[in-house]
């Protein structure tokens, strides 16, 4: 109840559309019973009446009643579809505005088909609560009500057993529809989402697939949730194929009872028999108000249990907190210096008990403007977390950032972001072209795309392609190489011309001239930037100003590369081994 009734506070801006929806809702079924209902007076009417003229306003009626229909049906329709896609297209965008702040840390928790299935699946399966369920529920009470209080002019039993068809039909079908229904919508949603699930990452995935030959086990277990969705589905078809079939049942049986009370009121002249056929039509009519609650409350359970899987995602904490009233940005003009005071940093558990396992120990730099700074150390030594802690993606656990002596959670997340350009070992490019790639960083003049590129050393490589800097990268860019992947982030960062570069295993995936190449530019880029250098390759040490060692979340090292090659530490084991492997005569 919960859900629902948070899922109907989204109605609030469109209360006039919603009040406009179930007039026109009540106003065709009215139109419809009215149709019906004198449509059969006017025949019984016309046998026994010697002037035509003195059935002018039923005729008027029916004619009326005939046009409404249609035309209320139509507007009905129009109303309430435009009114449940413009409500489902409002709440995808607020349920991505709700996911941003949780990026990367709570996103990362999801797979890309779950999240995928929440923005799709789940929020089109509301469509069943705002059009199948609300609008539907009052249009058959008002129905009800008008029904009963329109027999109550003939008799009151017959009204009171009118009503007692009508609630059973609204209320007594749907409840045992929903009984039956129950655990399955919820089971139907799951499978259906693991099912999604397995497809995106079948997909994602296919080329390790086909390389360990595991695409037929993949392709079985797609089957398998298939059938197990198929077999869920069919057992909702069958329950509404039973609630259908209740209700016709239904129908029919209070017509014949409606027609076995009348038939004695009207040979006692309680009923005038004229309005016979008015009274078996009118309640056959009703039935088109409450035969739709059946199957809407059918869906019920898995159109809360969609509104409870997109709850939960939104419900999520931020592990990064957006500042209130953010302060402004230092002058640039002072430059920016970049400090970490004793940060500590770890990732929570997910299991109770369970310690977090800290990442960062007691980390303390100081990055001043034009400065040079390595971090190295051995995979999985915390260095790529840094990375995200200056990004604010996370917050340490101790110790703090700030920015020219301001801690960094003052400032917008936005602004503070402008100041950093980032490259990364594993980076992402849309399935867009070249160019919308690169024009994330800024809008950008095609001279200042050009100049990129060719710092980035890919100018030629791009001039290879038929279409050029239009070229599809396809899905996660995987039209091309992992070389020409890096090229084009490290060509986006410098098209940024952020005053900060961190450059995060910026060469792994290059080829050792391309490296040196790019190397050469970057320094050029350098000497006018704070860098920060994370690699586990000790490349061009000798051109940075101070170099941290890193091992298990501790600095156990610092100093340039001078100094630290004068010692038997990490770093000196780490140069020699590197050494022995490019050059092992």
């Amino acid at each position: 109840m919960k859900t629902f009734l948070r899922l109907l506070t989204y109605l609030k801006a469109f209360r006039w559309s919603v009040l406009l929806a179930i007039f026109l809702g009540f106003f065709t079924i009215a139109s419809n019973i009215g149709l019906l209902a004198f449509a059969g007076y006017l025949i019984a009417a016309a046998a026994i009446v010697p002037f035509m003229s003195l059935l002018t306003i039923p005729i008027y009626i029916v004619r009326f009643t005939g046009v409404s229909r249609a035309v209320s049906r139509y507007a009905e329709r129009l109303v309430s579809h435009n009114l449940t896609f413009r409500l489902l297209s409002q709440i995808r965008a607020w349920f991505y505005q709700r996911m941003e702040p949780l990026a990367p840390a709570q996103v990362q928790a999801y797979r890309s088909g779950d999240l995928l299935t929440n923005l799709v699946g789940d929020i089109e399966e509301l469509q069943n609560i705002y059009l199948r369920i609300i609008a539907p529920i009052v249009v058959a009470i008002l129905i009800i009500i008008l029904t009963f209080y329109v027999f109550t002019i003939f008799h009151v039993a017959l009204a009171w057993v009118a009503l007692a068809f009508l609630v059973v039909a609204g209320v007594g079908i749907p409840a045992l529809s929903s009984l039956l229904a129950r655990g399955w919508g919820k089971q139907q949603l799951t499978t259906r989402a693991e099912l999604n699930a397995q497809i995106v990452d079948g997909i994602q995935g296919l080329p390790e697939l086909l390389i360990y030959g595991q695409a037929h086990e993949q392709s079985q277990k797609i089957h398998r949730l298939n059938r197990a969705l198929g077999r869920v589905q069919r057992r909702m078809a069958l329950i509404t194929g039973m609630q259908q079939t209740l209700n016709e049942a239904l129908m029919n049986l209070a017509t014949w009872t409606i027609l076995m009370l009348a038939i004695p009121l009207v040979l006692s002249k309680a009923v005038n028999g004229v309005y016979l056929a008015f009274l078996a039509l009118f309640i056959l009519a009703s039935f088109e108000a409450v035969q739709p609650l059946g199957e809407a409350f059918q869906f019920l359970g898995h159109s809360l249990a969609a509104g409870e899987r997109l709850f939960k995602v939104v419900d999520t904490r931020p592990q990064v907190v957006e500042n209130v009233e953010p302060q402004a940005l230092p002058n640039p003009d002072q430059g920016y210096t970049l400090t970490l005071d004793h940060v500590h940093f770890s990732y929570a558990t997910e299991g109770k008990g369970e310690e977090d396992i800290e990442v960062l120990h007691d980390i303390t730099l100081q990055l001043r403007p034009g400065q040079r700074i390595a971090i190295v150390g051995p995979s999985g030594a915390g260095k790529s977390t840094l990375v995200r802690l200056l990004l604010r993606f996370w917050d340490p656990t101790q110790g703090s950032i700030s920015l020219n002596g301001q801690d960094t959670r003052k400032f917008a997340l936005a602004e503070l972001r402008t100041l950093l350009g980032v490259v990364a070992q594993d980076t992402h490019l849309f399935s867009d072209t070249i160019r919308n790639n690169l024009l994330l960083a800024k809008a950008a003049s095609p001279a200042e795309i050009n100049q990129v590129l060719a710092q980035a050393q890919i100018s030629e490589s791009l001039a290879q392609l038929p279409d050029g800097l239009d070229t599809w990268v396809g899905e996660q860019g995987l039209r091309l190489s992992g070389g020409e992947k890096q090229r084009i982030a490290i060509a986006r960062t410098l098209l940024k011309d952020a005053p900060i570069l961190v450059l995060d295993e910026a060469t792994a995936n290059l080829d050792p001239e391309t490296e040196q190449g790019l190397l050469v530019a970057l320094e050029k880029l350098m000497h006018e930037r704070s860098t920060l250098v994370i690699t586990h390759r000790l490349i061009a040490m000798e051109r940075m100003d101070e170099i941290l060692v890193l091992d298990q979340g501790h600095i156990i090292e610092r100093g340039t590369h001078a100094e630290l090659l004068q010692h038997d530490g990490l770093y000196r084991q780490m140069f020699d081994l590197q050494n022995t492997i490019l050059d092992p005569a």
